[in-house]
């Protein structure tokens, strides 16, 4: 796998995915905060700005990494369509090509693919 797969300067697979998780429990902590606490202020005013510029930023962040091939076009459309209904999409989509092998892990090395499928 090239390096430019890897990474493009600070656009890794692995920092995506962990910025990934964090929007999804940001959105959780929203939802929780807006809906099983009454909507407290200003702690829903926060999440929910901290939840839409999460949502812009992994939204271009991913389309630009679809574009220099770090990943799949179904995994930059997922964080940005459906990305803010849900970033739980988004998160999904990462472990979903991280299990099929499509992800490197920080050492380099591939990662390993599922049996029988060649990476």
């Amino acid at each position: 796998m090239s390096a430019s797969r890897r990474a493009a300067g600070p656009l890794t697979f692995g920092r995506l995915k962990v910025t990934s998780f964090v929007h999804s429990c940001v959105y959780l902590s929203l939802l929780i905060c807006a809906f099983a606490l009454g909507g407290p202020q200003p702690f829903t005013f926060v999440l929910g700005l901290t939840h839409g510029l999460l949502w812009i930023a992994m939204s271009l962040a991913c389309l630009t990494a679809a574009r220099l091939r770090i990943v799949s076009l179904r995994l930059a459309v997922a964080v940005a369509v459906l990305g803010g209904i849900g970033p739980f999409f988004g998160s999904y989509e990462f472990i979903r090509a991280t299990r099929r092998g499509e992800a490197e892990d920080t050492s380099g090395a591939s990662a390993a693919s599922p049996a029988g499928r060649a990476p």
